[in-house]
């Protein structure tokens, strides 16, 4: 069974265990959604989380550059349609697969570095900061979620 399937059924599992280790909450309330949605919002979460964790946890490391480095990551998962970490790997898919816009997820890796940055705002970095990171990395998740869980209509 060495195939695809089974890399990105592994990486989702790494989302998963992500979620459950981060968030009893907010592990709870994705039971409470339709199956089908449980999967892509684990791979947002774990996205969300482990970017977080760079600006909260890792004080000893040069956070700016592991930071630089997963966005970078990122857009080179999404563009190549495949990552070697499976939590990339993970969000990468829904990413493709539900037209998630660039956008949305810079502006919360902008409000990421933000955070690195102890300054004073003006009323437009502060709503781009507001903007980026909605209080925590699970409600950020949801945000995001909503792309999933509804499909844009065309006019």
């Amino acid at each position: 069974m060495n195939s695809l399937a089974q890399y990105e059924k592994v990486c989702l599992l790494a989302s998963k265990h992500t979620t459950r280790s981060y968030s009893t909450s907010f592990s709870l309330g994705i039971r409470s959604l339709d199956r089908r949605f449980h999967d892509p919002i684990h791979a947002i979460y774990g996205f969300v989380r482990f970017a977080d964790e760079i600006v909260d946890t890792f004080h000893d490391f040069d956070k700016s550059a592991l930071l630089r480095r997963f966005r970078e990551d990122t857009y080179r998962a999404i563009d190549e349609k495949i990552s070697l970490n499976p939590i990339l790997h993970s969000f990468q898919n829904v990413v493709n697969r539900y037209g998630v816009e660039r956008e949305l997820y810079d502006t919360f890796l902008d409000s990421m570095a933000m955070d690195l940055q102890d300054s004073t705002h003006d009323q437009c970095s502060y709503e781009t900061y507001i903007l980026g990171v909605p209080r925590s990395s699970g409600s950020c998740a949801f945000v995001y979620s909503a792309k999933v869980m509804m499909p844009t209509t065309s006019s």
